[in-house]
C-alpha cells in the first residue's frame, strides 16, 4: 500500500490534494499533532480553498479514513489472496501482514490511532474504525472453513492481527520484534484452525 509521492500529488485537484495532504500528515505526524494550517501550507492551498471542500477539521478526518479504508482494504485484500493461493492461511496472513509492517514508513493502524487521538471527541471516527475492523474480519473469515465457528475464529484472527500491528508500532518496526509476533500470530492461527478441524471432525 503506498502512499502518492510529492509530485504526483501537487498534480491533483485541490480537494483531492488536501485530502492526499492529510492523509500522509495524520499517518505521519498524527491528528492532533497536525493542524488544518499545516495541511493547507503543505497542500499549497488557500484557507479560502480548504474550508470550501472542509468546512470542519472532523470532516476533514472522516474524508481521510475513507480514502484510507479502501486503500488499506484493495492491499490487504489482494496481497492475502496472493499469498493465500501457495501457503495456507496461517502463513498467508503472517506473509502478507510482514509487507507492511516492515515498510520504512509504517506508523501503526490509522483507524486505531484515530480511535485514540480523535475518537472521543468525534463518535464518527469511531463508527469507521469499527467498520474498517468489521471489513478486515470478513477478509479473513473469507478464507476459514465454513463451520459455525467461522465467525469467532475470524474474531481471534483479526484480534492477533492487531496486536501484531501493534506491537510493531510500539517497537518502531524493529525486524527482531515483528519477527516475534508474526510468529506468534502463526502459532496461534494454527492452534484455532487445528482445534475447529477437530471439533467438526
Amino acid at each position: 500500500m503506498q502512499m502518492l509521492e510529492h509530485e504526483d500529488v501537487a498534480a491533483l485537484p485541490a480537494r483531492e490534494r488536501i485530502l492526499e495532504t492529510a492523509h500522509r500528515l495524520f499517518y505521519r505526524e498524527g491528528i492532533r499533532a497536525t493542524g488544518v494550517d499545516a495541511v493547507i501550507a503543505a497542500a499549497g492551498v488557500t484557507k479560502v480553498t480548504f474550508y470550501r471542500h472542509f468546512p470542519s477539521k472532523s470532516e476533514l478526518v472522516d474524508a481521510v479514513l475513507t480514502l484510507r479504508h479502501g486503500r488499506w482494504m484493495d492491499w490487504f485484500t489482494s496481497a492475502l489472496q496472493r499469498h493465500a493461493r501457495r501457503l495456507p492461511l496461517p502463513r498467508a496472513l503472517t506473509a502478507t501482514l510482514r509487507e507492511w509492517l516492515s515498510r520504512p514508513d509504517f506508523r501503526g493502524c490509522a483507524f486505531i490511532n484515530a480511535a485514540v487521538e480523535w475518537g472521543g471527541s468525534d463518535p464518527a471516527v469511531l463508527r469507521q474504525a469499527s467498520s474498517h475492523k468489521r471489513a478486515m474480519t470478513d477478509a479473513i473469515g473469507a478464507y476459514l472453513p465454513d463451520t459455525p465457528q467461522r465467525e469467532t475464529l475470524a474474531q481471534a484472527l483479526a484480534l492477533a492481527v492487531d496486536g501484531c500491528i501493534v506491537q510493531a508500532q510500539i517497537h518502531a518496526g524493529a525486524p527482531r520484534e515483528i519477527q516475534a509476533s508474526l510468529n506468534a500470530l502463526t502459532l496461534l492461527a494454527q492452534a484455532l484452525l487445528h482445534d475447529t478441524a477437530t471439533a467438526a471432525a
